[in-house]
């Protein structure tokens, strides 16, 4: 074995440590280098266990495996004796959910099974051989659902309405009793982070309601546990994935070939802020998990009604030259006072003596002033 294969053995097994350490529920903090979204610029060969040999390949991929683990372990998505169904509909994100969750299988601390189920909605021109070629030849154990929801979604949609809603609440339902049939005890559903974004906005500005997917979520009926593993994954890291890995993607004839969809521009949006601004979608993903519900609207997730101030006794003076106090009498009924009390603007920096020098006076001028934050929320 070479320096260079012993190097990458070695590299690829800390990786992996860090990963089990993760799914363990242990305090690892991601580095730098983790969250870096660069790529090498040359493509040097590396044997990895995928059989691709290619530096931009091996970094990409322990980025989405290191991102999917957080996830799981931030909101512990997956647990000891799970049987996890994938739900694989032959796109890009589910591939590449399906296949980073069987390499998190292989090397967890923690027992979990993994089985892949799709549902046949039998639209005209699907390509029903795929999926089961695909996950034979992979070993996966998987499902093949066949249900004409297909025909329903046409029947029960007006004519120019888009399809999504109405096949996606159909699609669920299939899903989510099988999952319970089958005893699965979490439904894997391939959703990244730019999802969640787009359904943020969805809501936002068609909604009106501030709401997302979350990363794990029980289903209203309490039958099934929801979990996107992809929560941390961009979409564009999902798109180079899936062109390395050559996954047989099959597109989806029945919503994609409809125009105009709000979900479509919405996705167009996140994509020019995201040329135009790095940084811009993972800053909005993280705001998603900083609310702050004092600073919203919303009375039912935070009492406004019975706010009460609890000062104490403390008096603090206003800082400036003068106070200009007009209509006293009003004021005086009021109770309030005629000449408040001035304190000099930023006392720390005021002349000692009257009797100073000019010299000193002019050097005091020139220091600057630290202007005084009372409520930096305001």
């Amino acid at each position: 074995m070479t320096n260079s294969h012993i190097e990458h053995s070695q590299a690829q097994t800390t990786d992996e440590q860090h990963i089990a350490d993760v799914l363990l529920g242990k305090s690892v903090h991601m580095t730098e280098d983790d969250d870096d979204d660069r790529l090498p610029s040359d493509d040097e060969p590396h044997e990895l266990d995928d059989g691709i040999k290619s530096s931009r390949f091996k970094k990409l991929q322990k980025k989405l495996r290191k991102e999917v683990s957080w996830a799981i372990r931030d909101f512990k998505m997956i647990e000891d004796g799970d049987v996890v169904m994938v739900c694989i509909s032959g796109g890009k994100d589910s591939f590449t959910l399906l296949d980073i969750l069987l390499f998190l299988k292989r090397i967890a601390p923690i027992h979990f099974e993994v089985v892949a189920v799709n549902l046949d909605q039998k639209q005209p021109g699907f390509p029903e051989e795929v999926l089961p070629r695909y996950l034979s030849e992979q070993g996966i154990p998987y499902y093949i659902l066949e249900k004409d929801t297909y025909s329903i979604v046409k029947s029960v949609v007006p004519e120019g309405k888009t399809y999504c809603s109405a096949c996606s609440r159909l699609r669920r339902g299939s899903l989510y009793g099988f999952a319970k049939q089958i005893g699965a005890t979490k439904v894997a559903l391939g959703h990244h982070r730019d999802d969640i974004l787009a359904t943020f906005f969805l809501n936002l500005f068609h909604g009106g309601s501030l709401k997302a997917m979350p990363p794990k979520l029980l289903s209203d009926d309490k039958q099934n546990i929801l979990i996107r593993p992809l929560a941390y994954v961009a979409e564009k890291d999902i798109i180079r994935y899936a062109n390395y890995k050559k996954f047989p993607i099959i597109p989806c004839n029945l919503c994609g070939s409809q125009e105009n969809l709000q979900r479509a521009m919405i996705n167009d949006m996140l994509r020019e802020w995201d040329n135009a601004h790095p940084k811009r979608l993972a800053s909005m993903f993280k705001a998603l998990q900083n609310v702050a519900p004092s600073q919203l609207a919303d009375r039912e997730l935070f009492d406004f009604e019975h706010l009460t101030l609890d000062r104490n006794d403390d008096e603090r003076l206003f800082e400036g030259d003068n106070i200009q106090s007009g209509v006293t009498d009003e004021l005086d009924k009021m109770g309030l006072p005629i000449n408040p009390l001035v304190q000099s603007f930023n006392p720390k920096f005021q002349q000692k003596s009257d009797n100073s020098d000019d010299a000193q006076k002019a050097d005091q001028k020139d220091k600057p002033y630290k202007i005084p934050i009372i409520n930096p929320l305001v």
